[in-house]
């Protein structure tokens, strides 16, 4: 299947960033490379951008996305790709010479090929593996936790990243069915869900519901396969670190989770972490008083788009922590 990558809030991005020739960029979740094609374009000449994901497919469309566009030069000047995690961006960052860089994009969540190739086992339309690595070489999949997990911290997990209100029902189902059989398609867990909570959101519900009753448990699943809240929490502050005075750092999520992650950490790195961090270094500040939303036309074109929240923040200068504590920018762009 082809990678088809079409960038969330591509525009609003370019005008957070206001790429310019010679400048330096980081996309560290480059998918499809959308959003890095269009920042080397922006920086050329002169500009070199690193782009990083954890999946081998993500790297060889993004590898023919980027050689499109920058022509002479290629690969390792004007642009680098390196597959790995973004917990680790300093590292990779530094190991290909990025250092001090203009602007840092985390485009989170999975995207439209991942969830539209059914053997990657992401997506409840069609029956695949029960797989959801963004990494295939790391060795938990959503099988394993399925199969191994007992009752309470499958409940527990499946709560806490999929904020699933049956989360205890669901986990119970899926204890009695894997002393049956194997859990270990899509199908057989999409099926386990429906008759753990389908008849109770039938009941209760009065307009039509707007999510398939499984895609919380999917949810839950795939963040816990990937670690991905703790690979955030992780790298965000090593993204300031590579950050220049001026630099940029653009933050795309896709649910609450990500989200307050996210808000949590540009509130103390922009003081106002309050008596939880009273001598923290003001290093941020806050571009977006309130995160960014696609607009109309583009959740029109691109409904996946609808959940999209952006944040902005600027690195500044810490000459006097009081001065610059708590400054929120007046405007976004």
């Amino acid at each position: 299947m082809p990678y088809v990558h079409t960038p969330v809030l591509l525009a609003e991005v370019l005008a957070a960033f206001q790429p310019q020739p010679g400048q330096v960029y980081i996309d560290s979740t480059i998918g499809g490379g959308g959003h890095a094609a269009a920042l080397l374009r922006h920086i050329q000449p002169g500009g070199r951008l690193l782009g990083i994901d954890a999946d081998p497919a993500a790297m060889q469309a993004s590898r023919t996305r980027l050689a499109a566009v920058a022509g002479t030069p290629a690969e390792g000047q004007a642009y680098c790709l390196c597959q790995g995690s973004f917990d680790t961006l300093q590292a990779l960052a530094l190991a290909q010479g990025f250092s001090a860089v203009d602007g840092i994009l985390f485009d989170l969540g999975v995207s439209s090929h991942q969830l539209d190739t059914p053997e990657r086992g992401f997506a409840l339309s069609a029956d695949g593996p029960l797989d959801m690595r963004l990494n295939p070489i790391q060795p938990t999949t959503a099988a394993d936790l399925v199969a191994n997990l007992d009752e309470q911290s499958l409940a527990d997990m499946i709560y806490r990243y999929g904020e699933e209100r049956y989360a205890r029902r669901i986990a119970r189902r899926i204890v009695e069915r894997r002393q049956q059989q194997p859990i270990l398609t899509t199908g057989d867990l999409t099926r386990i869900v429906l008759q753990a909570i389908g008849s109770v959101n039938a009941r209760k519900q009065r307009r039509p519901v707007r999510i398939h009753p499984a895609t919380r448990t999917f949810q839950a699943l795939r963040i816990a396969v990937n670690r991905e809240l703790e690979q955030l929490e992780a790298a965000l502050p090593q993204a300031v670190e590579l950050l220049r005075p001026g630099g940029r750092l653009v933050v795309i999520s896709f649910h609450s989770l990500e989200d307050r992650i996210v808000k949590l950490f540009l509130r103390a790195e922009s003081g106002y972490g309050g008596s939880e961090a009273p001598d923290r270094p003001v290093r941020l500040q806050i571009i977006t008083r309130k995160p960014v939303e696609p607009a109309e036309a583009e959740t029109r074109a691109n409904p996946r788009s609808r959940s999209a929240r952006m944040r902005v923040a600027e690195r500044i200068k810490v000459v006097d922590n009081e001065t610059h504590r708590g400054v929120v920018q007046d405007a976004w762009m």
